[in-house]
């Protein structure tokens, strides 16, 4: 895989905080500790977009004759 430098500006916060995370053995140097944080934003992200796509899917199914007690009890015997 392909690696591509970038140039980027931290607070003094923002940099003493990486330091910290270095520094207490999670990541072996800085620039681990900011891919690591853009692959779980990434992850993040796809859940979200999991999500609203079954949210979408949901409200484009339209009613359901079912009550909600209906529901709960094919729930509970694993029918749903």
């Amino acid at each position: 895989m392909a690696t591509i430098r970038k140039s980027i500006t931290f607070t003094d916060q923002q940099d003493n905080w990486i330091k910290l995370k270095v520094e207490s053995g999670d990541y072996t140097n800085d620039s681990e500790y900011i891919r690591d944080l853009v692959r779980k934003d990434q992850q993040e992200n796809m859940k979200l977009a999991e999500l609203k796509s079954a949210i979408d899917e949901g409200l484009q199914s339209g009613r359901s004759s079912l009550k909600i007690s209906n529901i709960i009890e094919q729930v509970d015997n694993g029918k749903l």
